[in-house]
């Protein structure tokens, strides 16, 4: 039997990766849990910030590979938790392969407030990014999603343990359903 794909977006700071790491970790079934910032770091030459326009094309490939990535595990019996900053725009080839497959395709945008956003996505170290700007822009998108916004959970005044039980509780089920 097929798995499914979860797709947990958001802006950063949003507390994606932690929330898709625990909600896969316990999981009631073979659960894969992909990162979609490994697929940007693996570009050793010619690599683009992805929110930068110019990185439009090396965008275009990678959400590709990650799309067929996340479908292999699905087709092969795993459910899929997909983390990254993957807004309306770069639905269509998870959408497109999920159909191809027949797989059931989840779609859960984590969104605190801006200040929030800002606060925990300044703190964080290492590689991850950290700068006020395109964070502001990032968040901004993930604004007024229209039909998407019922896709939305607030998570301004939730623990991550208390995110990561809402994404468990609600993420696979039809009001999440693209």
């Amino acid at each position: 039997m097929p798995g499914s794909l979860l797709i947990l977006t958001g802006p950063p700071g949003a507390g994606k990766s932690t929330v898709a790491g625990l909600v896969a970790e316990d999981a009631p079934k073979p659960t894969v849990h992909l990162h979609t910032d490994s697929f940007y770091v693996w570009i050793r030459t010619g690599f683009v910030a992805p929110y930068l326009p110019e990185a439009a094309r090396q965008n275009d490939v990678v959400l590709g590979v990650i799309a067929e990535a996340a479908c292999g595990y699905a087709r092969g019996g795993y459910d899929v938790v997909l983390d990254g900053v993957i807004g309306p725009w770069a639905l269509e080839p998870f959408r497109d392969a999920a159909k191809r497959d027949a797989l059931d395709l989840f779609y859960v945008v984590l969104r605190p407030s801006l200040e929030v956003t800002l606060a925990r996505g300044t703190a964080r170290e290492g590689r991850e990014l950290t700068e006020v700007e395109p964070i502001t822009g990032m968040h901004r998108a993930f604004a007024g999603l229209g039909e998407l916004e019922k896709h939305v959970i607030d998570t301004t005044d939730q623990t991550i343990g208390e995110t990561a039980d809402a994404v468990r509780r609600r993420a696979r089920s039809a009001p999440y359903l693209l």
